[in-house]
């Protein structure tokens, strides 16, 4: 036989090798415990929530589903748990869309939850690619088919983890493979799944009143407002509402959802009143669509905390002109428990009314 034959018969031989070795231990170890919860090897996390929460799904045990933006991505599940009474899996995804959000619990139904909490953004409604094109989450994870299993099991990158996995898992070792772990060049650093996206204690720092005002000015000046005049197809945003939101809470009468929009800054309001009030005009019209519309289903619970002025004129709480500190996280969590701010049948956009003649009297001091 020709060299070169034997030598293409040897490279396909030792390439096979490798591959089967990849699948064996990716299978031995399931770094996202996509087939079965951890048992023989340790369990971790990934900060990646589009990755992890396919995992998550199959993995952990709960009763209630908590969604959201990057306004929820900081909620820990423990508080979750203790404030509200339930056993949650967290699945916020930062600057994800509405067609992403429900896709995601979509796949979370399955285990049959009773609760659905779910941080509503107004801009999360819009025009974006169908799953399968969507580059940033991984939707054959989340069904499980034999070709996500496949690409899973034949991952080389998995196959890395794996293994590094299995050495933390391995007592002796476990305090230096920790110790070495790093979230720049491993994607499942954490070991418990409450600190999946939270903020630890000196992080705080970064919400107060200079950074939300310093955050103001930078999308006000006329150089890079523009983008604020990106939102005015209302058509599009209740296309899209109808298709994800209203879909995926008429599929499941059985299922509670608690809706909620959160308490942005006035400077956010503010920022659309003075560089693109088109914009701001059509967001307070969709606005008045989504609580007039989610009224028709006895199966939600839509609460306001938009119009909350001593926490979204309190600048302190933030960190940019949206992003609201754990602190006010908890209190979201304790009006939730307590059923405050609940939009009322009789009066749907009555929270909504009252921020209008808030952002239309606030003036920013210089």
């Amino acid at each position: 036989m020709d060299q070169s034959i034997k030598d293409l018969f040897r490279f396909l031989g030792v390439s096979l090798l490798i591959m089967l070795a990849a699948a064996s231990l990716n299978f031995a170890v399931d770094p996202l415990q996509l087939l079965r919860p951890a048992r023989l090897f340790t369990a971790v996390y990934s900060q990646d929530s589009r990755l992890q929460d396919a995992g998550l799904i199959r993995s952990q045990k709960f009763d209630t589903l908590f969604m959201g933006t990057s306004l929820a991505i900081h909620f820990r599940q423990s508080d979750i748990d203790r404030i509200l009474g339930v056993k949650s899996l967290k699945l916020a995804m930062t600057g994800s869309s509405s067609r992403e959000q429900a896709f995601v619990l979509a796949a979370a139904m399955a285990a049959r939850p009773k609760r659905v909490i779910w941080e509503v953004d107004d801009w999360i409604f819009h025009d974006t690619p169908e799953i399968d094109a969507d580059a940033n989450l991984p939707a054959d994870l989340y069904r499980r088919n034999a070709r996500s299993i496949a690409s899973y099991l034949l991952s080389g990158a998995m196959a890395r983890e794996a293994l590094w996995i299995a050495a933390r898992s391995i007592p002796p070792l476990e305090p230096v493979v920790a110790r070495l772990t790093s979230e720049t060049i491993f994607k499942f650093p954490l070991r418990n799944v409450d600190d999946i996206n939270t903020l630890q204690p000196d992080e705080d720092a970064i919400y107060n009143a200079n950074r939300a005002m310093a955050a103001f000015r930078y999308i006000t000046d006329p150089v890079r407002s523009q983008y604020l005049n990106d939102d005015t197809d209302y058509d599009m945003k209740v296309r899209a509402f109808e298709r994800d939101a209203i879909g995926l809470i008429g599929a499941n009468p059985d299922v509670t959802f608690d809706i909620y929009l959160p308490p942005y800054s006035i400077l956010q309001w503010v920022a659309l009143r003075e560089t693109s009030p088109e914009t701001l005009k059509s967001v307070y019209a969709f606005s008045a669509y989504f609580c007039r519309r989610l009224m028709d289903f006895p199966n939600v619970r839509l609460f306001d905390f938009r119009s909350l002025s001593d926490v979204t004129h309190d600048l302190n709480n933030y960190s940019d002109v949206i992003h609201h500190s754990p602190g006010i996280d908890l209190k979201v969590l304790s009006w939730l428990a307590q059923g405050k701010y609940r939009v009322d049948a009789e009066a749907p956009t009555a929270a909504l009314d009252q921020l209008k003649a808030q952002v239309a009297a606030y003036r920013v001091e210089n």
